[in-house]
């Protein structure tokens, strides 16, 4: 059966990414988008390494944004970039199903019980470790996967990578963006924009 528009999901494809070059301007950057969010009563999701994690929660509190309250609510979910990667990665490539079931059923979880228009606000750096270990086809094999999700689900997602990773590699640097709807400059501290869905 046809679902009628009251029925049907809007999804909101943001898929922007943040090339940083010292983690300070990366915690700023990033506790201000989700801020934001948590701040509208949309919940954030952190998939980062453990030092990146535990930054990016400083900077949140730094915006008076009680951490401890959202994580209990289930507004805030901080998962280890390494661990969540373990996953779904096969043989260092990034399975579509195992990813999709995966970081999916996550995205169900802080979605349970929400609006139909609620958008999730999501920081990633799976890609910047996978780039990190030198799994640069997995690391936009898994980019193009964030974005066929988004097909699925309302979220905006921010991906971050270390200016360091792209040294001499201006042709990777340029596939990493086509990837993106948003590209931000090294060190802007800009929250990227992030468009309302539209009143039912």
């Amino acid at each position: 059966m046809e679902q009628s528009p009251a029925e049907t999901p809007v999804h909101v494809h943001h898929h922007a990414v943040q090339f940083y070059g010292n983690d300070c301007s990366l915690y700023k950057t990033v506790a201000g988008f989700l801020s934001e969010g948590l701040i509208a009563e949309e919940p954030a999701l952190i998939i980062a390494t453990q030092g990146h994690c535990l930054g990016i929660l400083r900077a949140l509190s730094d915006r008076l944004i009680d951490v401890d309250k959202a994580r209990s609510r289930g507004d805030l979910l901080v998962l280890d970039a390494q661990d969540t990667l373990k996953l779904f990665m096969s043989d260092g490539v990034p399975d579509s199903s195992a990813f999709e079931s995966q970081v999916g059923s996550v995205i169900d979880q802080l979605l349970r019980g929400r609006h139909r228009r609620t958008i999730v606000r999501a920081y990633g750096e799976m890609v910047d470790v996978l780039w990190k270990q030198g799994l640069e086809d997995a690391a936009i094999r898994l980019e193009i996967l964030w974005n066929t999700l988004a097909a699925r689900y309302g979220f905006a997602l921010l991906c971050g990578y270390s200016m360091g990773n792209f040294y001499k590699q201006a042709q990777q640097f340029e596939e990493v963006c086509k990837q993106h709807t948003h590209v931000m400059d090294p060190d802007t501290n800009v929250v990227p924009f992030v468009p309302k869905r539209p009143a039912v």
